[in-house]
């Protein structure tokens, strides 16, 4: 059995509707992150959060490399929040769920971040430059909210034919 999980492409509906804060740390939410790491590195990306493969947990895992072969560089992210922001910034993002799709997004530089890891243990951590955007994007999926809903109206109408191929192309699979 593979441990890879089907990444959820736009719109389906459960890249809505976010994630519910962990409560369990135990040996089944060990196997969770894993299997979102490898589905992770399967895909080539470097975040990944749970709503992406249709579960409903505050949780997100990242590689700033996506690189297998650099496990020290993964982090697990578990009920996370912000704690403070600082100096905004555009950067290209791409997305899991939108394949193929990259667009310029507004996020801030500087963030300091409040989380648990995968035993419970609580943690604040700063992050900066692609690291912040990277954790920013996946906390957004945690809270329903898509990198499209973040972009400019020029980037938007940009991106407009692929996101309406998309949704035909979903509507054509239902």
């Amino acid at each position: 059995m593979s441990d890879v999980l089907e990444v959820l492409k736009y719109p389906d509906p459960v890249l809505r509707r976010g994630g519910r804060p962990v409560e369990a740390f135990d040996a089944e939410l060990r196997a969770v992150a894993d299997r979102m790491l490898e589905t992770m590195y399967a895909y080539r990306g470097v975040g990944l959060a749970a709503p992406q493969v249709g579960l409903d947990l505050s949780l997100l895992v990242l590689n700033p490399e996506g690189d297998p072969e650099k496990p020290e560089l993964a982090q697990v992210l578990v009920n996370p929040r912000i704690l403070s922001r600082k100096t905004l910034e555009f950067g290209e993002e791409g997305c899991l769920s939108f394949p193929g799709i990259y667009a310029e997004v507004e996020r801030h530089q500087k963030i300091r971040v409040a989380f648990q890891d995968l035993s419970g243990a609580a943690h604040e951590v700063s992050f900066e430059g692609f690291l912040a955007r990277i954790v920013l994007h996946e906390m957004d999926h945690l809270q329903g909210v898509l990198f499209v809903d973040r972009l400019s109206a020029a980037e938007r109408i940009r991106v407009r034919p692929k996101l309406q191929e998309m949704e035909q192309g979903y509507q054509r699979a239902e």
